[in-house]
């Protein structure tokens, strides 16, 4: 009896440790799957809500709002929530497959803007969950709620920046100051002409030249609204503002009272809008053209051949003067 006693009690106490064992077992399986569930989760963005395009067209017939599956957070990878991005004129032109860079379709639409790190991978350590980060260089497909790129695409910025301004700085601004440094030499008291002054490169030229004490003189389109226009432009440090049919005169240089005849001159829309900024520019002065919304190929009239080139230029290479007064810039398209 004691010995079966002794039997059972051993049978007891091996079920119990069994059990125990089967239960810590299970316990720790839970435990690393769990853990695994949620490593796993972490590598994955949320599904994300993109503007595409399959093929290029006209906007209102081509782009769609769809819902993206989630991507994979690879261990270089930075998953970032959008928070603004902006429709630049370019970004309407690579959906109508006019503009020289272009991604491949079927794509997402967007070029810049700003976001908020939602999560990176395993191998990320200059950014963390909460930072604001911009594409830079600029990179396509930021019209979506997240975006999963490698971390040498997001450059980090002051969570203090307006978030407007964050969303736009790359594009338009730098475009700005590159074109104010890279083709004369502007000293402070010196002018500058421009078309196109509403567009936001419009705006940043105005704005940089004033804090460098050099003049601008501004063309705006005929519209309903240019009065106001006019007065917002110079709250912003224009000198001058002129609508394109003021310009309809003799002689525009009378129009600039005090002002020096610019050396620089920039164009963004083409057309006849070109040749106004010519009118203004000083013999040998040049002009850029960055842009051409008209659609409408740039106009200059003999006069710009004959009396705009700089003096040291020999007569018989006047012919050539063009590729000195007119530079067309690839790198700002």
């Amino acid at each position: 009896m004691a010995l079966a006693r002794s039997v059972a009690v051993k049978l007891i106490n091996r079920s119990i440790s069994a059990a125990s064992i089967f239960s810590l077992e299970w316990a720790g399986a839970r435990r690393v799957q769990a853990q695994r569930v949620r490593a796993f989760s972490a590598l994955m963005s949320p599904p994300s809500k993109a503007v595409v395009y399959e093929r290029e067209g006209p906007p209102d017939s081509v782009i769609k709002m769809i819902e993206l599956p989630p991507v994979e957070v690879k261990e270089n990878d930075v998953c970032v929530k959008m928070l603004a991005a902006p429709i630049n004129p370019s970004d309407i032109n690579r959906i109508e497959g006019v503009y020289p860079v272009r991604p491949k379709v079927p794509a997402v639409g967007g070029y810049e803007g700003v976001g908020e790190v939602y999560s990176v991978g395993s191998a990320v350590t200059r950014l963390a969950p909460g930072d604001w980060v911009i594409p830079s260089p600029p990179s396509s497909g930021t019209w979506q709620s997240y975006v999963v790129k490698d971390q040498s695409v997001w450059h980090k910025v002051s969570k203090d920046s307006p978030m407007e301004y964050a969303a736009t700085i790359i594009v338009n601004p730098l475009t700005a100051l590159r074109m104010l440094e890279d083709f004369t030499t502007l000293n402070s008291g010196d002018s500058i002409v421009q078309n196109g002054a509403t567009s936001i490169v419009g705006q940043c030229i105005i704005q940089i030249a004033r804090h460098r004490g050099i003049h601008s003189i501004n063309i705006i389109r005929d519209r309903a609204g240019s009065d106001e226009a006019k007065e917002k432009l110079k709250g912003l440090g224009a000198d001058e503002v002129f609508t394109e049919s003021q310009l309809e005169v003799k002689n525009v240089k009378g129009l600039l009272a005090n002002l020096p005849e610019p050396a620089l001159g920039f164009n963004c829309v083409g057309g006849n809008s070109a040749s106004k900024v010519l009118k203004f520019l000083s013999q040998g002065g040049t002009m850029v053209t960055y842009g051409g919304m008209s659609k409408k190929p740039i106009t200059v009239s003999t006069s710009a051949f004959i009396f705009k080139v700089s003096p040291d230029i020999p007569v018989p290479s006047r012919c050539c003067q063009l590729h000195l007064s007119v530079t067309i810039e690839d790198q700002y398209l």
